[in-house]
């Protein structure tokens, strides 16, 4: 009877028809939304009501299972939730909708104002003569302060971005990409030069890190992570995820620098994980101490601990645990935090909701992480807020500078001590002998 029933079922659902699937899905997950994740969309000031009438709407002209999903795809992307997606049932083969960015051109942008900047250029980007710091008047026709908006419009649509810097990110990194064979046409103008068009084909370029404009040169690898020094002396580590597996890096790291004059710890583009938060923290207070300056205490951990002083990067890049893990150097008071914006605010804890149809389920944030930081307001929505906000200089980058590596070394030659209560060298840390 049980093997019988099962098959109605199926029977059933696959009478009713993908739009009629459409719906029930539709009406299920708006109710579970609206039930589980009310926290947030009170937060983030979300018209749940309205996005589920025009999802119902949408469902209403659904003829395929691609269709289908389309429509669960744009609902979702109107919770504004990073970590939010449609998951697939086993078997369902479907397209995602939006933009196609299979291939890219070798390039990354930045903003700075109102001025857009080549941040990087490899391959084909570099190939044409495109040069970091260039400035892009036009992007394929347009001003490029109207192609981004319209590229953050075009993405925004069907991808969840938990803030607005995490939508500009995406546009000036992600953005930039297309379909395989397309061309992206540039006007550029150059610091002192006349402006010059440049036509660059899209293909299947060698991936490059983003967050990073011009690390430091010859880093070397620890797992994901890469460290070395910068050309004054300080360490600097550029710590690119935050897997279980980052304590040990940090270990090895830490040894091999030994007792710098003081640390950058660039979490910029980091793609988070999961790892243990007090243990990491331990590894930048001195054997023997703790410390307290607020709700959270931590005690040292690991080998080699760093006691010195500590300048963390971040970006809108960085995400996730990513965001508790550079988060907690600024609200547990151990380090001054620079970045080009906050970060991208997606750090939550998530809840999959199935749905009737059986081929789709939500995956989406019902809670901000780190509730207690940035004075209870949290992570989810609005990310971490460094002391220092500063773009990126097209001087900087036509030099081959990285603007925010050159502004943490000049803050740890000049340490702002009204903005970072922790003492190192009350905390026992020896700076080392020139």
């Amino acid at each position: 009877m049980r093997a019988i029933g099962v098959g109605l079922v199926f029977a059933a659902a696959a009478f009713a028809g993908p739009k009629k699937e459409c719906e029930k899905d539709v009406k299920a997950g708006v109710k579970e939304i609206k039930e589980q994740c009310k926290v947030l969309l009170r937060s983030k000031k979300i018209k749940w009501d309205k996005v589920a009438r025009d999802a119902k709407k949408q469902a209403k002209t659904v003829k395929t299972t691609q269709d289908h999903y389309a429509v669960l795809v744009r609902m979702i992307a109107r919770l504004r939730d990073g970590h939010a997606y449609v998951s697939l049932t086993k078997g369902v083969r479907v397209k995602r909708p939006g933009p196609d960015l299979k291939a890219g051109p070798g390039l990354y942008l930045c903003r700075s104002g109102e001025t857009i900047l080549i941040k990087t250029a490899w391959g084909p980007a570099a190939s044409k003569g495109a040069k970091p710091g260039d400035e892009v008047i036009k992007i394929d026709g347009k001003k490029a302060v109207v192609w981004l908006d319209a590229r953050i419009a075009a993405l925004s649509d069907t991808n969840s971005y938990s803030t607005d810097q995490h939508a500009l990110y995406s546009a000036l990194h992600a953005g930039v990409r297309g379909p395989a064979g397309s061309d992206l046409t540039l006007a550029l103008k150059a610091p002192g030069k006349q402006p010059r068009k440049v036509k660059i084909p899209r293909g299947n370029v060698p991936y490059m890190t983003h967050g990073v404009a011009f690390p430091p040169g010859d880093l070397k690898p620890a797992g994901r992570q890469a460290y070395g020094k910068t050309s004054a002396g300080y360490g600097y580590i550029h710590l690119r995820g935050m897997k279980g597996t980052v304590v040990a890096e940090m270990d090895t790291m830490l040894a091999a620098l030994g007792n710098v004059p003081g640390l950058i710890l660039d979490f910029r583009g980091n793609s988070g994980g999961g790892f243990d938060h007090d243990g990491f923290l331990g590894r930048f207070i001195m054997p023997g101490k703790s410390i307290r300056f607020g709700k959270k205490g931590y005690g040292s951990a690991g080998e080699t601990p760093y006691g010195g002083p500590i300048v963390v990067i971040v970006d809108a890049g960085t995400v996730s645990a990513g965001e508790t893990g550079s988060g907690m150097f600024k609200e547990d008071g151990r380090a001054y935090m620079i970045g080009e914006t906050a970060t991208a605010g997606m750090s939550s804890s998530k809840v999959t909701i199935p749905l009737p149809s059986g081929k789709f389920s939500l995956y989406v944030s019902v809670y901000s992480n780190k509730s207690r930081f940035q004075g209870g307001r949290g992570i989810e929505g609005i990310g971490i807020q460094p002391h220092e906000t500063l773009p990126y200089t097209a001087e900087d980058l036509a030099n081959g500078e990285d603007t925010l590596i050159k502004r943490a070394e000049a803050i740890l030659a000049d340490w702002p001590k009204s903005k970072v209560p922790y003492r190192p060298k009350q905390a026992g840390w020896k700076p080392p002998k020139n």
